[in-house]
């Protein structure tokens, strides 16, 4: 990936093999672009959770999110609540996190911005 485009205009692409995961250095000069998600206590997922006004606004930002993550082929759990959504990514082909994960979360960030 190149580092000049921002997470958020990134696309991903079919990362599978171990060869994708990410280092531990990688991730900690990847996790600054993404304020507000955390690494997991595994270390192989990033999460966030998002707070909304009411159970409306969480349903919008969930279907936004769905639509989202179907175009890019990269798919978070959710757990979804009446005012929050619980964001986890991980690509699970690698074994850990890819870039995927943070082109993702950048995007979903993108959603309430």
């Amino acid at each position: 990936m190149n580092d000049l485009i921002p997470l958020s205009q990134a696309h991903c692409i079919m990362r599978r093999g171990v060869e994708h995961k990410l280092s531990e250095a990688r991730i900690r000069e990847l996790l600054p672009e993404i304020p507000g998600w955390e690494l997991g206590e595994d270390g192989h997922a990033l999460t966030r959770t998002f707070r909304f006004d009411d159970y409306y606004r969480t349903m919008a930002f969930v279907n936004a999110l769905a639509f989202m993550a179907n175009r890019e082929d990269h798919h978070p759990d959710l757990g979804v609540h009446y005012d929050r959504c619980v964001v986890r990514y991980s690509t699970h082909d690698v074994g850990g996190l890819s870039e995927n994960d943070f082109i993702c979360a950048a995007k979903a960030d993108a959603l309430t911005g």
